[in-house]
């Protein structure tokens, strides 16, 4: 059997679909990920045997350049989107069988478009559900589309999503859908998720309420890291006690130089050292004191079993990683999803959400506290058992079946 897997984004996109694609490749599958040519991208599928089909533009430059928010040069970078997958991910995917998609919309309606002229399979998958329609929470918004604040109806909002969907994409990729030969369609959004959307997420951090929408829930698809820690870093978690971890991965610089030095001195205050992730924001130490030790790409979860607390934007996957680790958290969400992912943390005992993206040295102080707490190490700990490892073994089982 042969699976072509596409996606766009920054590392909590790409790295599920590698996990996925290991899983696929370990069952006796055939299968090549469509990515952004970032070279991190392409060691991380070399580490797993899987080859990378280079998709679109890098997105770190990308990421540090646009101001987060900011609908400037959305139409060019949606059309260039939607056109690789029409070229690139549809040269990939001929003579396969399946093609699994995840991404912003022009990716996933164009590679369902593939897969329908191709007459192969189409799974789109989610990281999080907060793009899922659903009655039970507000669209999360589109860039340069704010949605009404005093229109309360999360159904009516949804309503409007979908329009707000069909007027930014649905003519771009109508006009492509032609030259394929297929006919229109006249709801973009709907068309991409279809009514079995996969959603790749832990069910006791995410638990799933009723909706319209037949979602699959498979678990996170986590791709199992046995890189040892650098000796250095080894070193420095074993000459003290515990560190606290700060790290806001692929976000882009924006105030995060900030969130950080603050989160230096508030752990500093609370008498732990700490590690720096430099993430792409290039986060760099406040000064040279031995008491802090700065890491660039590293292995997470051995790190996170080693630490007092991890510090960190609230992206699925860090937020998975923690809890699987029995890390207590502090999220500190910049936008997206990461204020669902905070809540959730908040919500099992297992850390601390902190209100907006700017802490100040006395409200993230508060929050290290609680995450400090000897009761909430105790949670983390009892939540870690419950965190399922197998989603990726999950799905791909799931497509086999469902294809072979």
């Amino acid at each position: 059997m042969r699976v072509v897997v596409s996606t766009y984004g920054a590392r909590g996109s790409v790295e599920p679909m590698v996990g996925l694609a290991a899983r696929l490749r370990a069952l006796g599958a055939e299968v090549r990920v469509c990515a952004p040519p970032d070279e991190e991208f392409a060691e991380l599928l070399a580490g797993v045997g899987v080859p990378l089909v280079p998709t679109g533009q890098p997105v770190r430059p990308m990421v540090s350049s646009v101001t987060p928010g900011s609908a400037v040069g959305l139409a060019q970078r949606a059309a260039e989107l939607m056109a690789a997958q029409f070229e690139t991910v549809a040269a990939a995917a001929e003579g396969c069988d399946a093609l699994v998609a995840g991404g912003p919309l022009p990716v996933t309606t164009g590679a369902r478009s593939v897969a329908e002229k191709l007459g192969m399979r189409y799974v789109h998958v989610s990281h999080t559900p907060v793009v899922l329609p659903s009655p039970y929470r507000r669209p999360p918004g589109r860039r340069g589309q704010p949605l009404p604040a005093d229109v309360t109806d999360n159904e009516a909002l949804w309503d409007l999503d979908a329009e707000i969907a069909n007027a930014m994409f649905g003519e771009l990729l109508n006009t492509r859908r032609a030259s394929a030969g297929l006919p229109p369609v006249d709801n973009v959004r709907d068309y991409a998720f279809t009514d079995r959307p996969w959603l790749a997420t832990d069910p006791t951090l995410d638990p799933r309420q009723p909706a319209d929408l037949d979602v699959v829930q498979t678990g996170a698809w986590i791709r199992t890291d046995e890189r040892p820690l650098p000796a250095e870093l080894v070193a420095f978690l074993e000459d003290g006690e515990a560190p606290v971890y700060v790290g806001f991965g692929s976000m882009p610089m924006g105030s995060l130089k900030d969130v950080a030095r603050v989160a230096v001195e508030a752990s500093r205050a609370r008498g732990r050292r700490v590690i720096v992730s430099r993430g792409w924001a290039d986060v760099a130490p406040i000064d040279d004191k031995d008491d802090c030790f700065v890491v660039g790409e590293v292995n997470h979860q051995a790190l996170f079993r080693r630490v007092a607390a991890v510090v960190h934007h609230g992206s699925a996957g860090t937020t998975t990683t923690a809890a699987r680790a029995g890390a207590p958290q502090v999220v500190v969400p910049q936008g997206a999803d990461q204020p669902y992912w905070a809540g959730r943390v908040a919500d099992l005992g297992i850390g601390a959400a902190h209100d907006g993206p700017a802490p100040t040295f006395a409200s993230l102080s508060a929050a290290l506290g609680t995450a400090l707490a000897a009761e909430t190490r105790a949670r983390a700990t009892a939540v870690a058992s419950t965190i399922r490892t197998d989603g990726a073994t999950v799905a791909a089982r799931l497509l086999l079946d469902e294809v072979g």
